[in-house]
């Protein structure tokens, strides 16, 4: 693996910044100091910058020697209410408040891509850098897509990134097809009729009504739903009552689904709608249903994860690209590659051995208190985006077709 001289020049510089957004991050749609300080990199690079779209995303233009065609490299830049566990120099200075998904590192890698290519715009085309919000369950990608950004900004391809811990650090993985699952979530009302616990007859349980229904929603993914394809049906939550004594009037059920194909989303709701409808029915009680489809599943399109395979194994050598095993967690970029062909990617993160002191005690994995994103990713995550550039729009790529 040889990485470009002018990126390594300036890894320090982009991983003093990466450690700066760390300390001080933000939620999704309040990303206003990481917008801020993006918008200044951008501006100082001499790249063309239009901010507050989707509220505080941001995106840069950098446009090559001649006309052409175009894609877009994506960042997200929103952290998590999480109390981190580390106590390193860059641990969030916010209560509550954590980069625990290693956004800040995504946001760093594209700046630091971006430097390199306002410097060397030896292409036919358009780059365009979307820095996004809200990923983490506030569906950014959609808000920005809904702010205009594919009408103000014409772009043919779309590519991004995920660190990924547990794989080695600097590996890729890449996979044609379904990479994550949608994500819905539900709430189920059983609403029943309210009595003393000493007279239960006089009442309808809506607990008892629930207690079956959590039971019998698995019954979805072992006997409605094609056993080729993969569903996740998690109840997490349920709240009946206040006290010891009383048969509440009705009790809530929430949870999640997960899955990879519409059509096994379609039959997992039609089942759990009426299986609730009727055991309700069943047993006098009334119901409220409600199911959201928050996001949709995360599907490359073939060609765009080929040209991206290629990429990586260019700079990694083959052995360092794998087939990613797909996951049942989402992402929002797959409100992107509903609109346009593109490829999302896993690059690894490591174990956690890059966190040399001061971490915590827990795994450096997504999500936990103890994570810290692996500086090492960011020249290589940058070269990865200045290669994919080269290639899509330089001689052999669509920028000269």
């Amino acid at each position: 693996m040889t990485l470009l001289a002018s990126i390594l020049a300036e890894t320090e510089t982009f991983k003093s910044i990466r450690r700066d957004l760390h300390a001080h991050p933000e939620l999704g749609y309040t990303e206003y100091r990481t917008a801020k300080l993006v918008v200044d990199q951008l501006t100082g690079m001499g790249i063309d910058v239009h901010h507050g779209i989707g509220i505080t995303g941001v995106v840069g233009v950098i446009k090559g020697l001649k006309e052409g065609a175009s894609i877009a490299l994506r960042a997200d830049m929103d952290a998590l209410p999480l109390q981190e566990h580390n106590a390193f120099d860059h641990v969030s200075q916010y209560a509550g408040k954590m980069h625990a998904c290693g956004h800040d590192g995504h946001t760093a890698t594209l700046l630091a891509a971006a430097s390199h290519l306002a410097k060397n715009r030896h292409f036919a085309g358009t780059v365009y850098l979307i820095f996004q919000p809200a990923e983490e369950g506030g569906a950014g990608a959609k808000a920005m897509i809904e702010d205009g950004l594919f009408e103000r900004f014409h772009i043919d391809e779309i590519y991004g990134y995920h660190n990924w811990p547990g794989y080695e650090e600097g590996t890729v993985g890449i996979v044609a097809g379904a990479m994550m699952a949608s994500a819905s979530e539900f709430e189920i009302k059983v609403i029943g009729k309210g009595a003393h616990a000493a007279m239960p007859h006089l009442g309808a349980d809506p607990l008892l009504v629930s207690c079956q229904l959590v039971q019998a929603l698995q019954s979805i993914v072992t006997r409605n739903v094609n056993p080729l394809e993969s569903v996740v049906l998690s109840v997490t939550k349920i709240h009946c009552g206040d006290a010891t004594n009383i048969i509440a009037d009705d009790c809530t059920i929430e949870g999640t689904v997960r899955c990879f194909s519409e059509e096994t989303l379609q039959v997992v709701e039609q089942r759990m709608a009426k299986l609730s409808q009727d055991l309700c029915a069943a047993f006098e009680c009334d119901l409220d249903f409600a199911f959201e489809r928050a996001y949709p599943a995360t599907i490359n399109h073939a060609p765009q994860a080929e040209y991206m395979r290629q990429v990586a194994e260019g700079l990694l050598g083959a052995d360092r690209v794998t087939e990613f095993t797909p996951t049942m967690g989402s992402e929002d970029f797959s409100f992107f590659l509903q609109q346009k062909p593109g490829c999302y990617f896993a690059l690894g993160n490591g174990d956690g051995d890059h966190r040399d002191r001061g971490h915590g005690i827990g795994p450096c994995t997504l999500h936990n208190p103890s994570y810290d994103f692996n500086d090492a990713l960011i020249p290589i995550g940058a070269n990865l985006w200045v290669d994919l550039v080269m290639a899509r729009l330089g001689p052999e790529g669509i920028g000269h077709k």
